[in-house]
Parts: C-alpha cells; structure tokens; sequence
C-alpha cells in the first residue's frame, strides 16, 4: 500500500513518475472540457473519501475534479458532521470504518501528528492534503510548472522569500529530492525547525538559509512566498508582520532574480502584504498555471498510490 504523506519519505524515481505522467496526462488532455471523463474512465469502480479538518479551495476542487475526470467517485466529509474528531469515537475505529466505503483517502488536517495516527490505522492509501507540518501536493504542483515553463528543475536556483512554514517544509524535501538548489530568506525567529535541516544537510542539500532577501533572490530561477499569517498561527500577528515586512516579494526582490525568473505562490494570497499587485499579476507569475496543475498532480498521485 502507497501512502503520499511526506515527499523526503518517497523514492526519487517514483516523485519523478508522479511528475512526468501528470505532464503526460495534461497533454492528452488538451482537446477536452475541464469536466469531461478520461477516455478509458480508469477509475470508474474507486470511491476517494476527503476529509477537510482546514477549510479549502485549490485543494478541494483539484481532488474534486482529478477523481471526476479519472471516472472516479467522491464522498467529501466535514468532522463537524460525522463522529470523527468528537470523542464519540475513536481515530482507530473511524479509519477502519472508511476503509470499508472507500479506496484512497485524502485529508487536509492542523495537526501533522494526528494526520500520522490516523493513517496507521487505515487499510488504504492516505494523501496529504496539507498538515501544518507540510504540503507536498503543492510543491509538487510547483515544480511541474516549473518544468513546464523552464525545463527540467535540477541544478535550478528556487528562493523562498518569507515564513520557514509547512511549504518550506516540503519545498526542503523537494530540493534533495529532485536536486535542485534552494535559497530561504526568513528572520532567525521564523527559520524552518531544525530537524528538516538536518535530514537536508545529511542528505547533501544544496541550501543557503539567510536574513537577507535579496542574497535568496540573487539569480534566482524562480521566487516563492506564500502568507504570513495562516489559518492555523496562533501568534501575535502584530510582531510577525513587523517581522516579515523586510521579505515582501516586490518588483525590487524581483529584479534580483534572473530575467526571466517565475513567481509562484501557493495561495490564498494577502495582496499587498507578502507580494504586490505588479508582481502577482505580473508578467513573471506563474501563480495560475500552478493552480490549475494542481488537478493533474493530483491525478497523478492517486494513480500512483492505488498502482
């Protein structure tokens, strides 16, 4: 059984598999609606079970409409409305329940621990959706669309520019992974944990963590931010923008980076607080075509968990 819970916990041949058949997928696709069916309906007999802990947008409409497209069917469920997380019954006695309605799972969660014991417990495939320790199906989506528009990732230069938060987290993963080098500009205060650096430096990463924005930018092949203040911070959002503030994405970071360098952001964006209207809507963004490669990553990742 294949879960998708951490990109460091998967092969590099199988992330690149990932990869390369939802370009493939893409492309046969082309010619069709963005609801109609795959040709072969490869699905047609496999029921994804989704269970949304954080609200969504992205996440819950590139499932939706991966598992549709796929032939598939889909039962979306909200704790508030089911015994799940009400102490009425047990984590162990919930999955088991859900392995008997459904093929694969996929969960978007607070709690990374939680989102582990539950997936023990399971007789299926689970995907991450987003925990607050990390969002590998987004990252994954990001370097597709790197790919797609600047060729092949390795050996590029990514910067982060902002929070060491659960994108970060993956995005780490991802460099060692597919080998490409990352820049992280953060204040000391809002660096990623330390365990993540180093699994990465023993795994000869190619990372340079600094204050400086406009060192991470330099050259850089590709900017990413994403909010500063989540849905799950629990801090005083008062002194975390007066942190940040120095590590807006703004048409100077961006000049930084090289000409033809592309901006990503995962989304929902604070406009005007981690990035400006110019570069969001700039030339250099590639923030939609992220968006809408999120459905065929995720295709391509329930495929590979129910191989």
């Amino acid at each position: 059984m294949r879960n998708f819970i951490n990109i460091a916990d998967i092969e590099k041949k199988d992330l690149r598999e990932i990869i390369d058949n939802a370009k493939s997928q893409k492309g046969k696709r082309s010619k069709l609606n963005k609801s109609a069916i795959d040709p072969n309906a490869p699905f047609a007999d496999k029921t994804l079970i989704m269970i949304f802990e954080k609200p969504s947008t992205r996440t819950r409409l590139s499932f939706e409409l991966a598992m549709k497209q796929l032939g598939g069917q889909l039962l979306v469920l909200n704790p508030k409305e089911i015994h799940y997380g009400s102490g009425e019954e047990s984590i162990h006695d919930t999955a088991k329940v859900l392995s008997q309605y459904g093929d694969i799972v996929m969960m978007r969660t607070y709690k990374h621990k939680h989102f582990l014991e539950f997936s023990k417990h399971l007789d299926i495939p689970i995907i991450n959706g987003l925990t607050n320790l990390s969002h590998p199906c987004q990252i994954m989506s990001d370097i597709m669309t790197f790919e797609e528009l600047k060729g092949s990732i390795t050996n590029k230069k990514i910067a982060w520019v902002g929070d060491g938060n659960n994108i970060v987290y993956s995005l780490i993963e991802a460099a060692v992974k597919f080998n490409f080098k990352l820049s992280i500009a953060c204040p000391k205060k809002l660096r990623p944990e330390n365990k993540i650096l180093k699994w990465a430096k023993k795994n000869n990463s190619k990372i340079l963590i600094t204050k400086d924005p406009f060192e991470a930018t330099s050259l850089a092949d590709c900017v990413m931010t994403d909010k500063w203040i989540s849905m799950s911070d629990k801090v005083d959002k008062k002194k975390k923008r007066k942190l940040l503030k120095p590590y807006q994405v703004n048409k100077k970071i961006m000049e930084c980076a090289k000409p033809d360098a592309i901006f990503m952001h995962c989304l929902p964006a604070n406009r005007g607080e981690e990035v400006t209207n110019s570069v969001m809507d700039g030339r250099q963004s590639a923030v939609w075509l992220a968006s809408l490669n999120r459905v065929h990553v995720q295709k391509s990742i329930i495929q590979w968990c129910l191989k």
